[in-house]
């Protein structure tokens, strides 16, 4: 017997969702993609709602929003050094960046590029590593940040990384490569 809930997601996206919310369906799919890719075949992940509760119960009414945010990220830690204890630490802290939404801080204490930069930082990327970025316009980089491809590389997004490689490596179309950027862009 067919999951209830599957049925009626499948239902409003095949009859009820317009083109705004299917967007959204969209980059939660890449979203859920993008945690499954990261935690692999891992067994026993976490329950979101089991977690949300939890959490509620620790917090109180009284606690702040950096209060919640430290509590989630200590918790996040937390499961992936349970879950994942082969990881290296920036890796856990990679992945545990990718679990807190709206945590607009790197790992370096960096605050993120904005969508508009890294959009154009990718044009740039792909452009040089497929060859057709001209002489003058690498040199032009070259003098202002010197080496920008390793530099652009690592203020890549991990999901936005593995989308570049599957393009490079031809196992995405140009099509899909932009639809994913752009989608992996408003989630992060």
């Amino acid at each position: 017997m067919a999951d209830p809930e599957l049925i009626q997601v499948m239902d409003y996206i095949l009859n009820r969702c317009d083109e705004k919310n299917i967007e959204a369906v969209a980059a939660a799919v890449v979203r859920r993609r993008r945690d499954l890719a990261l935690f692999g075949g891992m067994k026993n992940l976490p329950d979101p709602q089991k977690w949300a509760r939890n959490l509620s119960a620790q917090i109180g009414k009284e606690a702040g929003m950096e209060t919640l945010t430290e509590l989630i990220q200590d918790m996040a830690v937390r499961i992936v050094r349970q879950e994942a204890p082969e990881l290296t630490e920036k890796q856990a802290e990679e992945l545990t960046r990718s679990w807190i939404p709206g945590n607009n801080v790197s790992g370096d204490g960096e605050k993120e590029l904005p969508p508009d930069l890294l959009k154009s930082m990718i044009d740039q990327f792909v452009s040089y590593s497929t060859g057709r970025m001209s002489d003058g316009e690498d040199q032009r980089l070259r003098s202002d940040l010197g080496s920008w491809p390793d530099r652009y590389w690592k203020a890549f997004p991990r999901v936005v990384q593995l989308i570049i490689r599957d393009f490079l490596k031809g196992e995405i179309l140009p099509e899909k490569f932009r639809s994913e950027i752009d989608i992996a862009l408003k989630i992060r």
